[in-house]
């Protein structure tokens, strides 16, 4: 929810007042996503995990239990890559969308005539490039 982040940019005017500048886009629901799914996967092999070890003679003598966990699995398996699909859109967007050059080509003090803008140094996005990695 990029909008909801605001920062203030010089006015380069005789009153000089800092004017808010906010961002634009709203990339939360990949992110949800991918988050909502790794809660259901860590709830489901504990889920699992309780029936291995607690009704295992359950498990062994029921055919349509095995079959139904692996159908089960598959399908987290699936939307897990989906998720992580998502999650690597949502951040390519997130990076585009916070680049400095866009920030700077947003900013209408920059626009003006002999004003000479400059980034400093570009955020580094490891960490959030290992995040979809993983």
């Amino acid at each position: 929810r990029l909008y909801q982040i605001p920062f203030g940019m010089p006015d380069c005017e005789e009153e000089s007042e800092a004017r808010t500048l906010y961002l634009v886009g709203d990339f939360s629901a990949p992110a949800e996503f991918f988050v909502t799914l790794g809660v259901f996967c860590f709830l489901y092999s504990m889920a699992a995990l309780v029936l291995y070890l607690r009704f295992h003679s359950l498990y062994t003598e029921n055919t349509k239990l095995p079959f139904g966990d692996f159908c089960v699995t598959v399908c987290f398996a699936f939307f897990w890559l989906v998720a992580a699909a998502a999650w690597g859109k949502g951040l390519s967007d997130v990076k585009a969308a916070t680049r400095p050059g866009t920030l700077i080509a947003a900013m209408s003090v920059c626009q003006a005539d002999g004003v000479v803008c400059s980034a400093g140094t570009t955020p580094a996005m490891g960490l959030a490039n290992i995040s979809v990695v993983r």
